[in-house]
């Protein structure tokens, strides 16, 4: 019977991944700052600069996804930190949907963001892991990152390559209000600030689990940029308050400046 894994350290830690975890949500925090700036403070030039940072986005994005999936290997309980995330996301869910909208703060809900992709990958996970672990890390993470690649554009109700071999689903999927945390997202009516459906983003995590089966290589494991770092060991705190830290700033800001 295979003991869980030790608690990682802070010396054993793998410092690539602090460094690329903490970047991306350095870059979190900026993209989320422009859209602040002009969907509650209405400033033009977040808009401009929200447009400017948006194709960067999947970028950051799927980087912090796929190392979530690789420190999955680490976690002593995946369970646990699922059902952990899973309610920290349906606070955050509460808290943009209902109360925000009360203090006059409204376009800012999230239904199924991130996090709660995240969680339910991580749930997803400590019940396929065994029978995901028969697969070997290279066929493991080619499997599922060509399942994300494939799963993509599932939103827009296609699935294939785009331009190649592409597959039109039933349009009936996406006429419920009931099937969006999968990916089928409801044509009208349907708003959450940050989106990240199970399919295709859960394919990506999965892949990372496998991506860090693999031998650690050697300069992987030194820190490059301790701030990046230091971001990184706390990005979870970090994503929390990030957004009520931003808005606080920018009102401070707009009531001195006018």
């Amino acid at each position: 019977m295979n003991k869980p894994p030790k608690k990682i350290q802070r010396k054993d830690r793998i410092g690539i991944m602090d460094d690329l975890r903490g970047l991306s949500v350095l870059c979190m925090i900026f993209y989320h700052g422009f859209f602040l700036l002009f969907t509650v403070f209405g400033y033009l030039i977040g808009e401009s600069l929200f447009k400017i940072f948006m194709p960067l986005q999947p970028i950051f994005a799927s980087i912090f996804i796929i190392i979530s999936g690789v420190s999955s290997n680490f976690s002593r309980s995946n369970a646990k930190r699922g059902l952990k995330l899973l309610l920290i996301a349906l606070v955050l869910s509460i808290v943009t949907i209902y109360l925000l909208p009360l203090m006059g703060i409204k376009g800012l809900g999230i239904r199924f963001g991130i996090l709660h992709m995240m969680a339910c990958s991580m749930l997803l996970y400590a019940l396929v892991r065994p029978g995901l672990s028969k697969l070997s890390p290279q066929l493991g993470f080619a499997i599922f990152a060509a399942l994300f690649v494939l799963t993509y554009n599932i939103t827009a109700g296609k699935i294939g390559l785009p331009g190649l071999l592409e597959l039109k689903l039933p349009a009936e999927l996406f006429t419920t209000d009931y099937l969006f945390s999968l990916g089928f997202r409801p044509p009208k009516d349907f708003e959450s600030a940050d989106y990240f459906p199970i399919i295709p983003y859960t394919f990506l995590f999965l892949a990372g689990t496998f991506l860090g089966r693999l031998p650690t290589p050697q300069w992987a494991k030194p820190v490059r940029v301790r701030a990046f770092a230091f971001c990184g060991r706390h990005a979870l705190w970090i994503y929390i308050i990030h957004q009520p830290v931003l808005m606080v700033i920018f009102a401070i800001v707009q009531w001195i400046f006018g």
